[in-house]
Order: C-alpha cells, then sequence, then structure tokens
C-alpha cells in the first residue's frame, strides 16, 4: 500500500514537471547562474576579503565541534522562521504581474548563496575536504530546499502567465487559489527541509567534523 502510494506521488510529481518543463529549465538556468556568480565572486575578491572570509569560516567550524553547547530547537525555530518567510516572499510575489522579477531575483540570489558556500569551502579547506564537507552540510537539506524553492518560482510564473493571458476574473480566482495551494504544499517540504537539515545534517556534522 505505502508503496503504491509513493509510486503514485512520484508519477505525479514527475508529469507536473513534464507539463511545465519549459518554467523548470528556465528557473533552474537561473539558479545554475546564480552558482556561478557566487563562485565567480569567491575567486575575485581581495586578499583582505579572503582573510575575513577564512577567519568567519574557521570560527564556524570551531563552532560546529562545540555544537553540544547550541540548541537545536533555537536553530529549527531559525531554520524554520526563515524558510516561511522565504515561501511567503515567493507566494505574495508570484500573485502579483510586477512581482515576477523578485521572485527570478530570489533564485538567483540563493543559487548565489549555494555557490559562494562551495567556493568558500573549497577555496580554504582544498577540492576533497571541502567537497565532502560541502556534501555533508549541504547536500541532504538542499535535496528538498532547491526542488521546493524552484517549483514555488515555476508555480507564480505559471500564474504570470495565465493573468496575461486571460484577464477573466474568475479564472484568475482560480489560478490565484491554486498557486496557493500548491504553495503551502512546498512550504511544507520547506518545513521537513529545516528538520533534516538540524537534526540530521548537523548530526552528522557532528561526528565528523573533528576530521575537517
Amino acid at each position: 500500500m505505502k508503496r503504491s502510494k509513493r509510486v503514485k506521488l512520484l508519477e505525479i510529481i514527475k508529469e507536473h514537471v513534464m507539463n511545465n518543463k519549459k518554467e523548470y529549465i528556465l528557473v533552474a538556468l537561473l539558479f545554475i547562474i546564480g552558482i556561478f556568480l557566487g563562485v565567480l565572486f569567491v575567486n575575485n575578491v581581495q586578499e583582505a576579503q579572503k582573510t575575513e572570509i577564512t577567519t568567519y569560516f574557521n570560527n564556524f567550524i570551531e563552532k560546529m565541534k562545540n555544537i553540544e553547547s547550541l540548541n537545536p530547537i533555537e536553530l529549527l525555530k531559525t531554520s524554520l522562521g526563515q524558510n516561511i518567510i522565504l515561501a511567503i516572499i515567493l507566494w505574495f510575489f508570484g500573485t502579483t504581474v510586477i512581482g515576477i522579477p523578485v521572485v527570478f531575483g530570489l533564485v538567483i540570489y540563493r543559487g548565489f548563496c549555494l555557490g559562494y558556500t562551495i567556493a568558500v569551502c573549497i577555496t580554504i579547506m582544498g577540492i576533497p575536504k571541502g567537497l565532502w564537507f560541502v556534501l555533508i552540510l549541504l547536500l541532504l537539506q538542499n535535496i528538498l530546499f532547491i526542488p521546493a524553492i524552484l517549483a514555488l518560482a515555476v508555480s507564480g510564473f505559471k500564474l504570470y502567465k495565465s493573468i496575461i493571458k486571460d484577464r477573466n476574473k474568475e479564472n484568475v480566482k482560480i489560478e490565484i487559489l491554486r498557486h496557493t495551494v500548491f504553495s503551502f504544499i512546498m512550504l511544507l517540504v520547506l518545513v521537513l527541509s529545516s528538520v533534516v537539515e538540524i537534526f540530521l545534517s548537523t548530526n552528522i556534522l557532528k561526528g565528523l567534523i573533528k576530521y575537517f
């Protein structure tokens, strides 16, 4: 029974992506551009800025080594707060025609943050350790986080195109309702991403941080 539901869910996701593949390709390209810009930024900073980044990163590592002193509930609250605000912003600007550039800008920004983090880890720790650190720290929560953000952007873009093509108020209301329901589902995925980040990724990192 559970397997059947899982297969059905995967089919629904696959159908959704295929029906909106052009939108997903566009949003994914924007995200990749953001990653590229983040890496480019780190590679072109001045020595003084590199020193500041290195100091901050080393302080972060030391803090993680003393992770027992961190309150996971407080960390979860912070992560949840950030993800909920991000989802609300993407939902809100996705419901307005003039807000689509903001949605796309946020996608590029999140890509920039990811590219920046990856570049910093690899620059400071070297390729082998840096890649392992990135995989442990970022991979698990981003498996959920990135698709959810891209899906929210696609939903907003779809709504934008629907409003442009059809000005009928009733049809627009239906599309806004669909966008809202879809955004709420993606919000739940982002909440799960926060849980994975704090209670899974952090605990794995806690056990392995001494090797970095």
